[in-house]
């Protein structure tokens, strides 16, 4: 029984910790907002599920397409199809964020995987993300 409670701790451990790692790897990965009325912080930026876990977001998905790095291409990009690209969202707008570099960056202004506004024309088609 204690050898299955610790590897439950370990594996919960273990994806609190990665998504931390990705975060890090993201310009301002730990103050993406959330686009739901509540407000508040998105952690799982790569996730649909604002905690993280469960079915990636289209930002999710270029993020592993890109090996799990922010790279010029993906700062480009606009994943969630709202008329700005991820570098801009994540307030990175000339894609110069390296995950060791000390760039200066702006502040984030919307949450990359998700299309804001929620109730816009271009976002009708989207998973509903706040429930």
């Amino acid at each position: 029984m204690f050898t299955k409670l610790v590897i439950i701790a370990l594996a919960g451990l273990t994806a609190v910790l990665g998504f931390s790692t990705f975060r890090s790897r993201i310009p301002n990965g730990d103050r993406v907002p959330s686009p739901c009325p509540a407000g508040g912080i998105w952690g799982g930026v790569g996730h649909f599920n604002s905690s993280g876990g469960g079915p990636l977001n289209p930002f999710g998905e270029d993020f592993e397409a890109a090996l799990f790095q922010w790279t010029v291409a993906l700062c480009k990009l606009d994943s969630d199809k709202d008329g700005k690209t991820n570098g801009e969202e994540l307030g990175d707008p000339n894609c110069v964020f390296t995950a060791t570099g000390t760039a200066t960056l702006g502040n984030p202004t919307g949450q990359p995987g998700i299309c804001e506004p929620l109730n816009s024309a271009a976002c009708k088609d989207q998973t509903v993300v706040c429930v």
